[in-house]
């Protein structure tokens, strides 16, 4: 069978780095969903998905906090620790969570640290500029480095609110140059979140590296969801681009085959549903 299949399989080879560069030069789109415990990190491993995050999201799906902010370092290397034992053979990053490395990159390298301890194989940095210092020194030092731009979540109240990025001549140039500035810095993988897709589409084509979507359209590298988002079963409005793959379906397993399926053929997501 081959190494990564919409159908998944429990004796895949684990999914690296490595791996995950080879999918991206040859084309193959890279499915990510959120996981947050052992459990669900068994049943995605299985069903396929190429990677996990352990997202700061849990502190809305999970603890029913109104944001990421309040999402503790403790936290964030509890559910990597709990995900990373469930989990055989995808790839697995956790973020860092707000707080966590704002303060220097003595307090960034600590801190990933942590997670790596806990068994993550990529940590998740959010915005551009002065975080390309910060990624340099983790790289470094061996810690692969995932950078989150766009809408980032942890400077929602600076964003005002759930808002597209990059929508001006101005914002999609800044854009441009924190992605290259990261990936000089050593950044291996770049997420972008509620970007046009047309803007993501042009940096995508401008990077070498993997990049992953969400909200950002069919351009990327790969796609994540919040898992919770995707089985329909977060409460309140979910964002125009997410869709409900357990309609219709007989079972969480099904639902995650066809997000990978749908993601890896191209079928998710859909350009013109981006934005909250």
């Amino acid at each position: 069978m081959a190494e990564s299949t919409s159908e998944g399989s429990r004796d895949r080879k684990p999914v690296d780095l490595l791996r995950i560069a080879q999918m991206h030069r040859a084309g193959e789109k890279i499915a990510m969903l959120t996981c947050y415990d052992a459990a669900f990190a068994r049943l995605l491993d299985e069903a396929g998905v190429d990677a996990l995050l352990v997202g700061d999201s849990l502190g809305m799906v999970i603890q029913g906090r109104a944001h990421t902010l309040p999402v503790t370092m403790d936290e964030m290397v509890y559910h990597t620790a709990c995900v990373a034992r469930g989990n055989r053979s995808a790839w697995l990053l956790a973020d860092m969570p707000f707080g966590s490395y704002q303060e220097s990159a003595e307090q960034a390298i600590r801190n990933a640290a942590r997670l790596f301890q806990a068994g993550a194989q990529m940590v998740k940095i959010e915005g551009g500029g002065w975080t390309a210092a910060t990624v340099h020194e983790l790289v470094v030092r061996g810690m692969p480095v995932c950078a989150h731009l766009g809408f980032t979540p942890q400077s929602v109240h600076a964003l005002g609110g759930y808002r597209i990025q990059g929508r001006d001549a101005g914002g999609a140039e800044t854009l441009l140059r924190h992605a290259k500035e990261l990936v000089d810095a050593g950044a291996q993988m770049l997420l972008f979140e509620l970007v046009p897709s047309a803007l993501a589409r042009e940096l995508c084509a401008q990077l070498p590296v993997p990049t992953i979507g969400i909200g950002a359209g069919s351009g990327c590298a790969g796609q994540v969801l919040v898992l919770h988002d995707m089985l329909d079963v977060t409460p309140g409005r979910r964002p125009r681009f997410v869709r409900n793959f357990l309609e219709g379906g007989a079972s969480i397993q099904e639902a995650v085959r066809r997000y990978v399926r749908d993601v890896k053929s191209g079928a998710y997501p859909v350009d013109s549903l981006h934005g909250y």
